[in-house]
């Protein structure tokens, strides 16, 4: 079957509800009656239930039924009798040492190479690259390892912004990324905004949304991508 995975930079575009930029998104991939696990190990400050509701509420348009891993006594037999897994944001630290704790890495990836929809938002967005070392989050954990899922053999920076507070001399983000890629050339970074997407469907890479997304390779920094581009190539780097 073929792979299917939304990566997406955020829950929310401006002051718009939750996750409802992303409804149209991901229903293409929702079968009625399909019963999806969501993942809330990156919420941070919120109880598992109340960020399970918020995610129902915002999701409540798409034909299918959602409850959270830690309702299951057993976390990998959930995953694998589910139709579907969404991975929310929060802290990426948090998320990986959770999913390093329960030893689910290697089989959402297995899982998802089989067909099963991945739609992970953020740190959820994070996790699905190579490592979580291009993520904007604090490390509020020390997780195991940095090492990510590798849904797609590149690193992601969600929530992308260049912006500057006027007499802030903190590194700006296009900064923080130079910096990974003066330590690791050869690993591209794609930096989304919010409101934008990777889509990956087979092995077709695109970046959906409204907005540009951002390379950041080896000397090539910045470099604007276009909605709709096909990023394919990158699935073979």
């Amino acid at each position: 079957m073929p792979v299917n995975v939304l990566l997406l930079s955020a829950s929310r575009v401006g002051d718009t509800p939750y996750l409802q930029h992303a409804v149209e998104l991901i229903k293409p991939l929702c079968v009625a009656g399909q019963k999806w696990l969501f993942i809330p190990y990156a919420g941070v400050g919120m109880s598992y239930s109340d960020y399970l509701e918020k995610v129902r509420l915002g999701l409540a348009n798409l034909p299918i039924s959602i409850s959270s891993i830690d309702e299951y006594g057993d976390p990998k037999q959930a995953i694998k009798d589910a139709d579907g897994i969404f991975v929310g944001g929060g802290n990426t630290f948090q998320l990986i040492n959770e999913l390093y704790r329960y030893d689910l890495i290697n089989l959402i990836k297995q899982q998802v190479s089989e067909g099963k929809p991945y739609v992970g938002w953020s740190a959820g967005s994070n996790i699905a690259g190579l490592s979580i070392r291009t993520t904007n989050d604090m490390p509020i954990i020390e997780p195991p390892s940095f090492t990510a899922i590798g849904l797609v053999p590149f690193q992601i920076n969600p929530h992308y912004s260049n912006y500057q507070a006027p007499g802030h001399n903190g590194e700006t983000r296009a900064q923080r990324l130079y910096e990974f890629t003066q330590v690791d050339p050869l690993t591209p970074i794609i930096a989304i905004q919010e409101g934008t997407a990777l889509k990956l469907a087979g092995d077709k890479l695109t970046l959906v949304g409204n907005k540009l997304g951002y390379l950041f390779q080896g000397e090539q920094q910045e470099v604007p991508i276009e909605p709709n581009t096909d990023l394919s190539h990158y699935l073979f780097t």
